[in-house]
């Protein structure tokens, strides 16, 4: 059996993210729609938006430019 710890940490961060990101919209959103209503609950969600688009955004440029620079260095 073959050991990939690279495949494995990357699954694990994906994970992670995938449950940060849970916590954050189904968790969070839900005590806010829960405590203070439909219309409080639609703005924690555009707010978590505007957190996650410029991060998400940043972390997509550094993505590609690390799959451009291994794609320069290959060659």
């Amino acid at each position: 059996m073959k050991r990939d710890l690279r495949a494995y940490a990357r699954q694990t961060r994906v994970r992670l993210l995938a449950g940060l990101l849970l916590l954050a919209f189904v968790v969070g959103d839900g005590l806010i729609l829960w405590l203070y209503g439909r219309q409080a609950a639609l703005m924690g969600v555009i707010c978590q938006l505007a957190l996650f688009v410029p991060a998400l955004l940043v972390v997509g440029i550094l993505f590609l430019l690390d799959r451009v620079v291994k794609h320069a260095n290959r060659d």
